[in-house]
């Protein structure tokens, strides 16, 4: 089972739609249960709340081929929009533990998750918010 919240899921698919007819690769991180309000899951559960923008460091990686824009180690899965219509993991797509997949129409019947070898995965959709991680 793979968590997700909802703000998350609505988030990834607005930016694919955005991006369309280009796709799009979405770094994202997780957050444990226990530090989530009202969740029913052992307190370690890992639950995607968070994503690094894909365009953060794009110089950097353009020039040294250096991802800048997303801390090492933090995250553990990936979105892929394919906005081309395959719902699944693709040998180009940049592989992650975790890689969610869209596709057109970018509505959250046609958002899934699959593992590296392309086995989809069941998602639920937890209707929490993050906690905030930065001072107002």
């Amino acid at each position: 089972m793979v968590y997700v919240t909802r703000g998350l899921v609505e988030t990834l698919l607005r930016m694919a739609s955005d991006a369309e007819p280009d796709s799009v690769t979405i770094s994202l991180a997780v957050t444990k249960a226990s530090d989530l309000p009202d969740v029913d899951l052992p307190p370690e559960t890992p639950v995607f709340t968070d994503f690094y923008l894909p365009s953060a460091g794009s110089s950097v990686n353009a020039v040294f081929g250096m991802d800048l824009g997303t801390p090492a180690g933090q995250t553990h899965g990936r979105f892929i929009s394919h906005p081309t219509g395959r719902m699944g993991v693709d040998v180009t797509d940049d592989l992650h533990e975790v890689i969610f997949v869209a596709i057109p129409p970018w509505e959250e019947d046609c958002f899934r998750a699959f593992d590296r070898s392309d086995r989809e995965q069941t998602v639920e959709i937890l209707d929490v918010e993050p906690p905030e991680r930065y001072p107002a």
